[in-house]
């Protein structure tokens, strides 16, 4: 894959093309205008987010501001990704998936210790994959905020009681995100084998930069 090709779906010139293997962590920093494309490559794999201003980390996606903005819980084509001081981050520029998780959280050692039993203590999870990357950029524990999961399916039941089920998503789904501003970006491609967000079995994500073209 050259620089030069393009992402069907998406317009630009590709500017960086991986596949984050099952369980890692992955990052970077988005210029405004740039597109980030998230791959389910091998499908039913929830895809853990993070995003903030990359000029001051201190303004992070919030989802209080986003799901208040939108007047809904889940994420689509059109919704966009705000900060609590309500400044646009990102932008869903088209999704292969009805929607997108913002409730679910991020699995850690504790809240699958809660959750699952002491047995699970040991496992990996997506706060350590938040926090390796994060360390990357000077940043810790407590610069982690409210993330997003992609491709996870977390219905509301009309009591408010939620679930994570099995995944809406399947092989080579995707969705596209516009930076508005510069922005980092994390993800961890979520490492959970005790609920069926992965289909008890994480696999591969592949995440695509593109620039817009140029024009005359």
């Amino acid at each position: 894959m050259t620089a030069t090709d393009t992402i069907p779906g998406t317009a630009g010139r590709v500017l960086r093309r991986e596949v984050i293997p099952p369980r890692g962590p992955w990052s970077a920093i988005l210029k405004a205008g740039e597109v980030l494309t998230i791959v389910d490559v091998d499908g039913n794999q929830a895809v853990d987010f993070l995003a903030y201003d990359a000029d001051d980390t201190a303004n992070a996606y919030s989802a209080q501001t986003t799901l208040s903005a939108q007047g809904s819980v889940f994420l689509t084509t059109g919704s966009v990704l705000r900060t609590a001081e309500d400044d646009a981050l990102l932008t869903v520029v088209a999704t292969d998936v009805a929607r997108h998780d913002t409730l679910g959280g991020a699995c850690s050692k504790e809240s699958n210790t809660l959750r699952y039993g002491h047995h699970t203590w040991s496992q990996h999870a997506c706060a350590d994959n938040f926090l390796a990357e994060l360390a990357k950029y000077g940043m810790g524990k407590r610069d982690q905020v409210s993330n997003v999961n992609w491709f996870m399916n977390v219905p509301v039941d009309p009591d408010g009681a939620l679930g994570i089920v099995d995944g809406i998503s399947s092989p080579g789904l995707s969705v596209s995100l516009r930076a508005e501003r510069d922005t980092l970006v994390v993800v961890s491609n979520c490492p959970q084998i005790n609920n069926p967000c992965n289909g008890f079995n994480p696999s591969r994500a592949e995440m695509i930069i593109t620039a817009p073209e140029e024009t005359p």
